[in-house]
C-alpha cells in the first residue's frame, strides 16, 4: 500500500478528507478503497447544492467488481464536483490522492475530529 498522507482524515468507510479554506472539505477514496475496488468504471457524484449529512450516503463509485456507496464525513452542502471523473474515472485508480471526488461547505468544520488520522487509519486496513 502506498504512504497515507498525514494531511488528510480518514473514514472507517476509506473515504479521505481535507479541510481547506473558508471551511470547504475536499473528499477522495483511499488507496486501500480503489485496490480493493478495482478498475473504477463510473463515479455518481452528488449534485452541487445537494446538502449531505455526516455519514450520509451521498456517491457511488462502481468498478468492474461492484458498486460502492460514499458517505459524508461531514454536514453541509456540496460546493464542487470533479467533473472529469465522468469520463476518466481511472484517474482515482491511477492517483487517488489527487482524484478528488467532491467538495462539502462544512456547516461544522470539527466534526472531522471524529475521523482517524494516517496512523490510525493504516492500523485498521492492516489488521
Amino acid at each position: 500500500m502506498s504512504k497515507l498522507p498525514d494531511d488528510l482524515k480518514y473514514a472507517k468507510s476509506h473515504e479521505w478528507a481535507k479541510l481547506e479554506d473558508n471551511q470547504v472539505v475536499r473528499v477522495g477514496i483511499t488507496d486501500f478503497a480503489q485496490d480493493e475496488l478495482g478498475d473504477l468504471v463510473y463515479v455518481e457524484l452528488p449534485k452541487l447544492g445537494q446538502r449531505v449529512s455526516l455519514g450520509g450516503q451521498c456517491a457511488v463509485v462502481e468498478s468492474v467488481k461492484t458498486a460502492s456507496d460514499l458517505y459524508s464525513p461531514v454536514d453541509g452542502e456540496v460546493v464542487e464536483v470533479n467533473e472529469s471523473l465522468s469520463d476518466e474515472p481511472e484517474r482515482v485508480n491511477e492517483d487517488c490522492y489527487n482524484s478528488w471526488l467532491f467538495c462539502i461547505k462544512a456547516d461544522d468544520p470539527s466534526q472531522l475530529d471524529q475521523l482517524m488520522n494516517s496512523a490510525e487509519y493504516n492500523a485498521m486496513t492492516s489488521d
